[in-house]
């Protein structure tokens, strides 16, 4: 939602909907995405993205996060460990940022690195802003909470840029 939520302060178009399998805590879920110029009539689940986020890369080992991601797509995963040490093989150009570790640092939890990983996100695909984004997360959640939400985007877009934390 904070990512659909910043495309649309953009001017774009977006639509997001989770999907869940398993009814348990813990268990595996996707969420999507789209954006647009245009309206978004297509409600139905994304089969071939242009992009893929990977918040737990435990997932790498069970399942092909990366199917129907298109070439020239771009990956993200949550993991502060290489591609090659991670197993990925995919043409996609796919990237790893601890966004866990930087959770932990800024908000004290490994298990928030969501936003974190969002930061990346931009940083990967230029979809939207990493200013849009703090916008978004600051509206969110007001407060201490939001600023610290907002560095640890930070954080992860300079990583994914290159530029360290």
């Amino acid at each position: 939602m904070l990512l659909a939520s910043a495309a649309f302060e953009e001017g774009k178009e977006a639509l997001a909907f989770p999907t869940f399998g398993a009814e348990r805590m813990g268990a595996p879920m996707n969420a999507f995405v789209r954006l647009a110029r245009e309206p978004i009539r297509d409600r139905s689940q994304v089969k071939e993205p242009d992009y893929v986020l990977v918040l737990d890369p435990t997932l790498l080992r069970g399942f092909d996060v990366f199917a129907g991601l298109k070439e020239g797509g771009v990956g993200v995963i949550n993991s502060p460990v290489s591609l090659e040490e991670l197993g990925v093989k995919t043409k996609a150009r796919v990237i790893t940022v601890p966004a866990g570790k930087i959770a932990e640092e800024v908000l004290g939890r490994a298990d928030r690195a969501n936003t974190a990983l969002l930061g990346a996100f931009a940083a990967a695909t230029g979809e939207v802003s990493l200013q849009a984004l703090i916008r978004v997360v600051e509206a969110h959640w007001p407060g201490a909470v939001g600023q610290k939400n907002a560095r640890a985007m930070g954080m992860a877009y300079n990583f994914a840029k290159g530029t360290g934390k």
